[in-house]
């Protein structure tokens, strides 16, 4: 996770806005359309749904022209998504701040809307608002999220929308740096150049899942480097040449060109929220929080368990009648099957699934063992695993035979958002960091579902759950619900 020090407006706004890239520029004027037609239609929906009529049609409700209404309201809650700086460059397209951003200036608009309202005793409609609100903020995320997946999109078909990155560190901090940008999907960084500080005398440096990136020399040639890759941003990764006035002088010189200048803290798989700048005699030190667990985040966590899974068991108990008797009409077996896994801190419990294998698949691993599929040999897995009965291959492939689990999320087993459900023989394996994924309930969905699911190794799979431990929020716990119906449909790395 890369850190950005400058102005301050939040560690992720810290760097003052200087050129652009044009993809940028680009890609904020569209959100800007976008979040005017977003609001527009929401109040207009309101208006249309509670009073029959659209705006510009006079209707009068008690002495409140609703037209008059939509509009002004319409034109606050434009100017708060904009106030609210949900269109920076530093949060646009990656990351849920820029929802968090999207979501806190309209809760304001209508929490102002509310005090106003009370002062002055205007008799606006509460249907009115009630529908515009969760209207709004529905097409607000829903347009964000259509406009960051044809970035996302666009960066992985043709390489556009990147911006081009130089990085200065030691050898080892540069590829670290490179392969982890390099990693995440869609990443909207390309590093273009590397500067070695040092006598070194590399030409270029070979990054796994990269390829060789050209060295243009120590960090006197930073600006050089700038210029010939034409870069939009240098990054500083670890290093024992640039610290105090080198970093100081090294701001000056980029902020001359218009070059944003990057810093790697060091503090990887950290995410924003949980770091915050502290000038302290003067040094800008960053503070890294501790993961919280409990109080109000976890209230907010075990409520949207229950509301959530109570509304799949219920909404959906005539699909799971129809799971359980194509189950128990197609094969021998119970219906369900359950299996220990391991859970919060470290306490074992009783998982619950559809059925998808034949009865004693359990017994004939060591027969398959040699088809494995998973590296290093901790977990089991084959793609065309010939234990799955016709239905459960089905049930697989849509997630399906996951919903008994729902169950366990009310038996406070598991949770909706989480580290992936781990195995007793898996835990005997695990070293003190992987040990780590026990601080929360694991989940029956999280990163590891909606990055790959069966497709990704055994390290990334961890990597991802300690990632989720490390940084778990309310607004993530939400993105990963909804990415999860993305990859369900899609029936990436299910088998």
């Amino acid at each position: 996770m890369t850190a950005v020090y400058g102005r301050s407006e939040g560690l992720a706004d810290s760097v003052s806005v200087r050129k652009i890239p044009v993809w940028q520029r680009g890609y904020a004027r569209r959100l800007v359309v976008a979040d005017v037609v977003a609001v527009v239609g929401a109040v207009s929906l309101a208006q249309w749904l509670r009073f029959g009529e659209l705006p510009g049609i006079t209707h009068t409700y008690g002495y409140n022209n609703y037209t008059s209404v939509s509009v002004a309201i319409a034109a606050v809650w434009v100017m708060a998504l904009s106030i609210n700086r949900s269109r920076s460059p530093r949060v646009i397209g990656t990351g849920a701040e820029e929802y968090r951003r999207v979501w806190l200036a309209t809760l304001s608009v209508f929490g102002a809307v509310a005090i106003v309202s009370m002062l002055l005793k205007l008799e606006l409609a509460r249907g009115y608002l009630m529908i515009a609100l969760p209207v709004g903020i529905l097409f607000l995320t829903l347009f964000r999220w259509i406009a960051r997946r044809a970035v996302v999109t666009a960066r992985q078909k043709y390489g556009r929308y990147v911006t081009r990155v130089v990085v200065v560190g030691n050898p080892p901090a540069v590829r670290e740096l490179a392969r982890s940008l390099a990693r995440e999907r869609g990443s909207e960084y390309e590093v273009v150049g590397v500067c070695i500080p040092g006598p070194i005398g590399l030409t270029g440096i070979d990054v796994p899942g990269v390829g060789s990136i050209p060295n243009f020399g120590d960090e006197s040639n930073i600006v050089d480097a700038v210029t010939a890759t034409k870069s939009h941003a240098v990054a500083v990764a670890a290093t024992d040449r640039l610290h105090g006035r080198g970093m100081r002088n090294l701001s000056w010189e980029l902020e001359k060109l218009d070059i944003d200048l990057l810093v790697a803290p060091g503090v990887v798989e950290v995410a924003g929220p949980r770091l915050h700048m502290r000038p302290v005699a003067g040094l800008p030190l960053i503070h890294v929080e501790k993961p919280q667990y409990n109080g109000a985040k976890r209230f907010q966590k075990r409520l949207f368990d229950i509301v959530f899974s109570t509304m799949v068991l219920v909404c959906g108990f005539p699909v799971l009648l129809v799971i359980a008797l194509a189950v128990k009409m197609t094969s021998r077996g119970p219906i369900f099957y359950r299996s220990e896994r391991i859970g919060l801190e470290g306490k074992p419990f009783e998982m619950i699934k559809f059925r998808t294998m034949v009865d004693g698949a359990a017994q004939m691993i060591d027969g398959l063992r040699a088809l494995n599929e998973c590296e290093g040999g901790v977990l089991f897995k084959i793609r065309n695993d010939p234990r799955v009965t016709p239905v459960g291959r089905i049930l697989r492939k849509y997630s399906l035979d996951e919903l008994p689990q729902f169950i366990n999320v009310l038996k406070r087993d598991m949770s909706i958002v989480g580290p992936r459900p781990s195995l007793p023989s898996e835990v005997q394996s695990y070293d003190d960091h992987a040990k780590r994924r026990q601080l929360v309930r694991p989940g029956i969905t999280g990163l590891w579902q909606v990055s790959g699911r069966s497709d990704l190794s055994w390290e990334d799979s961890v990597r991802l759950d300690l990632f989720y431990v490390e940084n778990w929020s309310m607004i993530a716990d939400l993105l990963i619900a909804v990415k999860t119906l993305k990859a369900m449909f899609a029936h990436s790395g299910a088998y």
